[in-house]
């Protein structure tokens, strides 16, 4: 027959439960998608960044897991700025110690000076930071090597200790009391030694700062001075200065 045929189309239905299977298995793709990208861009991020600005301005990677790196106390180190450091206490001291082996006063007696040094009268009153005791400990010990006997040095830091342990050996009253400990090898003395010269001395510094630019100078002076304790004469002085200019961001501890 001629003309137009209707076809009949079978209506397809789809349960409601596949629907929902089919949207959560859908979301769960776009979600690993998305997260697939994120990785990535981080990853990309990662290795085209610069290295941190400690890396950058040290070239040392003292990231967690990085070895720790020795320096020689003598140079300047990687972290440095315009207080007192290593290499001037070392500097500092060094020239001082040979000052004084070169004093005849001090170093070429018939009978070896008693030399007290401490840091009890060196005072610090710069704007630097700094233990003194790192000063006059490296000073009397490498001097007391170098001396080889021509000085004789008395520990008066050390004075509680010996008097504690002077009060054991001769009784708790240290006259006549009942010993606790015996006298020792040495042979026992009625009183410790006294001084004939001790060390005194300032730091100051002079500071001076550009607001503009934010670079800071120190110029430091350190005064070494020995005394006589009987007259209170000043028989050896020394003097150690040096000034530093940098944009300071150290931390001294």
């Amino acid at each position: 027959m001629g003309g137009w045929q209707v076809a009949w189309i079978q209506p397809i239905f789809v349960n409601e439960d596949e629907t929902k299977l089919s949207a959560t298995v859908l979301e769960a793709m776009m979600m690993k998608i998305s997260a697939g990208i994120i990785l990535l861009t981080l990853v990309s991020l990662i290795g085209c960044a610069s290295p941190p600005p400690y890396v950058q301005q040290t070239g040392v990677d003292s990231s967690p897991g990085r070895p720790t790196v020795y320096e020689d106390v003598n140079s300047p180190g990687r972290v440095a700025g315009i207080g007192l450091e290593s290499q001037d206490v070392a500097s500092m001291t060094d020239k001082m110690m040979g000052d004084m082996l070169a004093t005849p006063v001090l170093a070429n007696r018939n009978v070896p000076p008693r030399i007290i040094i401490d840091s009890e009268y060196f005072r610090n009153e710069s704007s630097s930071r700094i233990n003194k005791n790192i000063i006059t400990d490296r000073l009397r010990v490498n001097l007391n090597r170098a001396s080889n006997g021509r000085m004789l040095f008395v520990g008066r830091h050390y004075a509680d200790m010996v008097e504690k342990e002077r009060a054991l050996k001769r009784g708790a009253d240290g006259a006549g009391g009942v010993p606790v400990v015996d006298r020792g090898t040495i042979t026992a003395s009625r009183s410790t030694l006294g001084g004939d010269f001790r060390l005194g001395g300032r730091i100051t510094t002079l500071d001076a700062v550009d607001t503009v630019s934010g670079m800071a100078s120190r110029m430091h002076q350190i005064i070494y001075e020995m005394v006589d304790l009987e007259t209170g004469l000043i028989v050896w002085s020394g003097i150690y200065d040096f000034k530093k200019t940098a944009r300071d961001n150290i931390i001294y501890r």
